[in-house]
């Protein structure tokens, strides 16, 4: 159930049931040579909508652009300073409680999300905290990574071992091919450079990692190894989805 594809209506006859729903978040940056610049987005989407379609939990629209400064030397890539995406989330999420949400799980697809979206959660608690007339609503929110689950990570190892990577995964890409067969990309790629180091501004993570890996060799991505971890992180989020909101 999606909210861009209801009425308002059917948001408030979804209200009456249910306080809970799910924010897909993700970024559009590069991805390596052959990543497609909205991976993230669209695997956080993909999968937050296969959780809706498995418990009946309503999905928000997909917040698309995320905090990736460091991907800004390559073309294309868009991003947040940190202190904008905790300002965007907390209306984001206002938005919502003004109409009688309170639980909210963001289903992530982003590693540079992980701070500033911890963040924004601890300005909205906090907003409730120092709130003298109570009238700020009490929320909870948890942030649940797709790439994370222990089948999901088991399945990454089990296809491609140490060459998996940290950033332009063969995982993610794999699963942008399953998702969209009609947009997969082969290019021939040179051996990945190592990581010496932590990155820290754009410049410096292209001068480290040339074409935008990070560790990975995403040629050995295919679409059915992206069915097959796209189905797994739909099981453990919806996991996670029904023991979150089963919480006292």
């Amino acid at each position: 159930m999606r909210l861009s594809l209801c009425t308002w209506a059917e948001v408030e006859a979804y209200l009456a049931r249910s306080k809970g729903i799910i924010v897909p978040i993700g970024s559009t940056e590069q991805h390596g040579p052959n990543g497609l610049m909205g991976t993230d987005a669209i695997c956080a989407e993909a999968v937050a909508n296969g959780v809706g379609e498995a418990t009946g939990a309503l999905v928000a629209p997909v917040i698309s652009i995320g905090m990736a400064q460091h991907h800004l030397a390559f073309p294309g890539s868009i991003t947040l300073k940190p202190s904008t995406m905790i300002a965007f989330i907390a209306d984001y999420v206002f938005s919502l409680a003004r109409h009688g949400f309170r639980r909210f799980m963001f289903i992530n697809g982003h590693g540079g999300n992980i701070a500033p979206t911890s963040t924004a959660f601890s300005e909205i608690y906090a907003a409730a905290s120092l709130d003298p007339s109570g009238t700020v609503p009490r929320l909870r929110c948890v942030l649940r990574n797709w790439f994370d689950g222990e089948e999901v990570a088991r399945l990454s190892r089990e296809f491609y071992g140490d060459r998996l990577g940290t950033h332009a995964t063969a995982a993610e890409v794999a699963m942008t091919q399953y998702l969209h067969p009609e947009a997969i990309k082969r290019v021939a790629m040179p051996p990945v450079v190592p990581t010496r180091r932590r990155f820290t501004d754009a410049l410096d993570l292209r001068e480290l990692h040339p074409d935008g890996r990070i560790g990975s060799e995403p040629g050995l991505a295919t679409p059915e190894h992206g069915r097959a971890l796209y189905e797994a992180a739909v099981r453990e989020c919806a996991a996670a989805w029904t023991a979150f909101m089963g919480e006292a």
